[in-house]
């Protein structure tokens, strides 16, 4: 006992006890814990308020399997029926136009910054204009890609006009999460295939872009669940069809977005009504869907050491 005595902190000869709580700190820390917990439940309380009233009243349609297999072809705001085909297709296919352009731009421009850019000139331009595009709101990448698209080049309002402005808004989200991730790879790793001979090229594909894959893909589908609910670029790039569209170079197209607008304003219509909740639903069962799936590719790529 004198022993272990001696070796504890002393002051004026007196032996000081770290390992006790005293009643002020422990009030403290339960105080802390209780004011942190309230603003989860606080914060709580709105999402599952506005989850709770869209699946209410939407759930009955969307269990329905015309919503799922049919369009609104020939359905007026008065009349119930149709589906939400159309404006799921034009949702995805729109969607993935910007993602086929946007995921490349986004991961090799983080590569860029992390691996070649080194703090130069270029990568700090390249970072700020990032940085500005992160911030910029839907309706101005809409705004831009039609004084472009219809008022200089004269091109017709188009779904693919909308994919342009969409990867403007997700484009500086695989970017930033991409460069987060690629920070995370620990440089040993690198150092480690530099030291074998391995090419810096080859070390960034086969070493450093698998190694945070997992986080790359998270990212992607990140970014790709928000573009996919965005309402300013389909208002002012194309106009809203009740028909299905599988020409994104042609046409007007429906979309999940617009297809809400188009029946808010007939709220008061049992039917219109029921359409807007149910859109309103099926879009955040697809923000869920790409989600879920976000985190299976993440779980299922993820290197294991044998």
């Amino acid at each position: 006992m004198s022993t272990i005595a001696a070796n504890r902190p002393q002051y004026d000869g007196k032996v000081l006890d770290l390992t006790g709580r005293s009643g002020a700190r422990a009030f403290r820390n339960l105080l802390a814990t209780v004011l942190i917990s309230l603003c989860f439940l606080i914060a709580l309380i709105p999402l599952c308020w506005i989850l709770w009233t869209v699946v209410s009243k939407g759930y009955h349609l969307v269990l329905d399997a015309n919503w799922w297999s049919q369009s609104q072809r020939g359905i007026t705001s008065r009349r119930a029926g149709g589906g939400a085909y159309h404006a799921l297709v034009g949702s995805l296919i729109m969607a993935l136009i910007c993602a086929v352009i946007a995921v490349p731009l986004g991961i090799l421009g983080a590569v860029y910054l992390i691996e070649y850019g080194n703090g130069s000139k270029p990568a700090k331009v390249v970072s700020f204009m990032v940085d500005i595009l992160t911030g910029v709101p839907s309706i101005v990448a809409a705004l831009f890609v039609y004084a472009v698209w219809v008022t200089i080049l004269g091109q017709n309002r188009i779904g693919f006009a909308v994919s342009l402005s969409l990867v403007l808004l997700m484009m500086p989200v695989i970017l930033r999460s991409t460069e987060e991730m690629l920070k995370l790879v620990p440089d040993e790793l690198r150092e480690a295939s530099y030291a074998l001979g391995v090419p810096k090229w080859k070390t960034i594909l086969k070493i450093v872009v698998p190694t945070a894959f997992g986080g790359i893909i998270t990212g992607v589908m990140l970014g790709l669940a928000r573009v996919i609910g965005e309402t300013a670029p389909l208002l002012i790039l194309v106009g809203y069809s009740k028909v299905i569209n599988y020409n994104p170079f042609s046409g007007f197209m429906g979309a999940l977005p617009t297809m809400i607008n188009n029946d808010r304003g007939d709220m008061a219509l049992p039917a219109a009504a029921d359409r807007v909740w149910a859109a309103a639903l099926t879009l955040i069962l697809l923000v869920l869907a790409l989600n879920v799936l976000a985190r299976l590719i993440a779980r299922f790529s993820t290197i294991k050491s044998k």
